[in-house]
């Protein structure tokens, strides 16, 4: 069950990645959240920590994603891994295209909004790790640039995809073979 103050991010991802920048509010927060006037003020005072909130709920529920969409706590093999990362690709640019949406705008604001850019780059840089760790796992002599040039495909990968849709999108050709090259 989420708290009151997950309700609130999660109100405010929906509604950032609905509706843009402009219209984060507190106020439309509480509405979308359905929460009393209020309580998104009462939990972040300011719009930048309503924004820093956003960021650090957005990173939380990336690692849940990992068990959720590939079912697999950690890859055992280099299938399993770009599997899971083809299928994470996806999730991204389907059933959870608001989400992402919401994550491009905040990129965009972190811009002029060093507070926030800082806090992105906390979340990249360990979800970066995390992902180096996996990666490590499975391929043990993986040259360490190998990670962060998977994570810029697959953020690439999912901004073409949001911008321009592809109907027929089918993300594991593509992890698949940016992976196998970035290993060879």
């Amino acid at each position: 069950m989420p708290t009151k103050r997950e309700l609130i991010l999660d109100g405010a991802i929906e509604l950032l990645g609905t509706r843009g920048l402009r219209a984060l509010t507190h106020r439309a927060v509480d509405e979308l959240a359905d929460m009393p006037p209020g309580s998104a003020s009462n939990y972040f005072r300011t719009r930048d920590a309503l924004l820093t909130g956003i960021a650090e709920r957005l990173e939380e529920r990336d690692y849940a994603d990992w068990q959720a969409v590939t079912r697999i706590a950690a890859p055992s093999t280099l299938r399993q891994l770009i599997d899971g990362f083809a299928a994470l690709l996806t999730h991204a640019v389907t059933t959870d295209r608001t989400r992402t949406l919401a994550r491009y705008a905040l990129f965009l604001e972190s811009q002029t909004a060093p507070g926030l850019q800082s806090v992105l780059l906390r979340g990249h840089n360990r979800l970066t790790d995390w992902i180096a760790t996996m990666l490590r796992a499975v391929v043990p002599d993986a040259p360490p640039e190998v990670t962060p040039l998977l994570v810029k495909y697959i953020d690439g990968a999912a901004l073409h995809q949001l911008t321009y849709p592809a109907t027929d999108f089918d993300a594991r050709p593509g992890v698949d073979r940016i992976v196998r090259a970035l290993l060879a």
